[in-house]
């Protein structure tokens, strides 16, 4: 019953964010801002479609046990896509509310993506093992949630000062993708049930996009 389940949810949601992804980057008029948003959701749907397609795989036929591999080669590719995300929806709020300069938040954007991607980079993680180490989750995980706090600073103050009711509870999306996705990384590997948060987290992914697409389609009316 999981398999099914699990893996009707992972399609539905792959297909819908790329799906609206490809949309907005169709209908994003010139709008820089939309055309970035549609990428950043294409980047989101293919990224995670490789941990997620080799997990549904491994539900459906021998078990998880038996794709260490591939399960971990796509959590190593979707860390260093959800990196790029948190990047490319920095620039969405940099074009969103025309902001100019600011060389120094862009240099510790940058700083922390790189921190994290390198960090996932290090052999250390073992990602391709079955007996990852915990530690090396936490490691590359902090520059990781360092971002994400600075980008839902960055949107909650810019959306309250700046009236702006379309992306009014960005900041509010992220803050639950984090929220739900840290208890799994701590404790997903003593209690595997913890790993279901990761279906909460999704679904505010999902709400993020359609942030985005909502506000193309109201701003485009």
């Amino acid at each position: 019953m999981q398999a099914v389940a699990e893996t009707l949810f992972d399609v539905v949601y792959l297909v819908s964010v790329i799906a609206i992804g490809i949309r907005m980057i169709r209908g994003s008029r010139g709008d820089r801002q939309f055309l970035l948003f549609g990428w950043m959701a294409v980047v989101l749907g293919a990224g995670d479609s490789f941990h997620l397609v080799p997990r549904a795989l491994a539900l459906c036929t021998t078990g998880l046990e038996n794709y260490t591999v591939p399960l971990g080669l796509g959590k190593w590719i979707t860390s260093v896509t959800m990196t790029v995300f948190y990047v490319l929806l920095y620039y969405v709020w940099r074009l969103r509310y025309r902001v100019l300069g600011r060389n120094g938040l862009t240099a510790a954007v940058y700083g922390l993506a790189g921190l994290r991607i390198l960090l996932c980079m290090m052999p250390q993680n073992r990602w391709l093992s079955a007996d990852a180490p915990l530690s090396w989750g936490i490691y590359r995980n902090i520059p990781f949630a360092l971002l994400g706090l600075l980008v839902i600073v960055l949107f909650f103050d810019s959306a309250r000062k700046n009236g702006d009711r379309a992306f009014r509870w960005m900041w509010l999306t992220i803050v639950l993708s984090f929220g739900f996705y840290i208890p799994v990384v701590l404790w997903s590997g003593t209690y595997p049930m913890v790993g279901m948060l990761m279906i909460p987290k999704t679904c505010a992914y999902v709400w993020t996009v359609l942030i985005g697409y909502s506000a193309m389609k109201k701003e485009f009316r």
